[in-house]
């Protein structure tokens, strides 16, 4: 089998994210980092309670949610800013049973550090959102670092409570999706165990010709 890591690594380049050193081997024995993480830095995946769907908390969803059979959706033809309808996932529409996931391939991960990261991602229409909740989309994986305009907040609003309302756990800010040759794979992610968290930073990965 072939493991492919979905997950961005964590540096300066990472808004939200910042570390200093707490202890170092010379002095102290041992080498120590004090870490200062925004809960939906980088890599990371969203809680219902993130916008207010339900009380569930990151460390209250049953993990098992966390596993199970990725459909790779090549979107890579993308344009900045473009909102993602339901043809663009007609040629899937036959292919997803109900507990699968998606993951959208954009390349947007290669834009990081640049405006356009940001402030030009490409987005979920409400039109596709819902048909990702009727066709029972377990998890949702986004190179961009929201499903949404993080710059219009009743978009970025409407969006999460359709799917994080519809039971879809949303994964943000992956990377790599173009070294997954494989039509599907066996979808890992393992967010952060916290206390009454509203989401958290999680490693994320893709298994390839993965056998049980």
């Amino acid at each position: 089998m072939k493991v492919i890591d979905l997950t961005m690594t964590y540096s300066d380049k990472i808004a939200g994210f910042s570390r200093k050193e707490a202890r170092n081997l010379e002095n102290d024995g041992w080498n120590a980092s004090e870490l200062t993480i925004y809960s939906h830095a980088g890599t990371h995946m969203d809680a219902p309670f993130h916008f207010g769907v339900s009380e569930e908390t990151i460390d209250k969803v049953d993990p098992k949610k966390y596993v199970g059979r990725a459909w790779l959706v090549d979107l890579s033809f993308v344009k900045e800013s473009q909102l993602l309808q339901v043809n663009d996932f007609q040629h899937m529409a036959s292919k997803i049973e109900k507990g699968d996931s998606l993951l959208l391939r954009t390349d947007w991960h290669k834009r990081l550090g640049t405006d356009q990261y940001r402030n030009a991602m490409p987005r979920i229409s409400e039109e596709l959102a819902n048909w990702m909740v009727d066709k029972g989309v377990n998890m949702l994986g986004v190179e961009a670092l929201s499903v949404a305009d993080v710059n219009n907040l009743p978009e970025v609003t409407k969006i999460h409570e359709i799917l994080l309302g519809g039971g879809i756990t949303i994964i943000e800010g992956l990377c790599n999706l173009e070294l997954i040759k494989e039509e599907t794979v066996t979808l890992i992610a393992l967010p952060i165990k916290f206390e009454n968290g509203d989401g958290a930073p999680a490693r994320v990965i893709a298994i390839e010709n993965m056998q049980i």
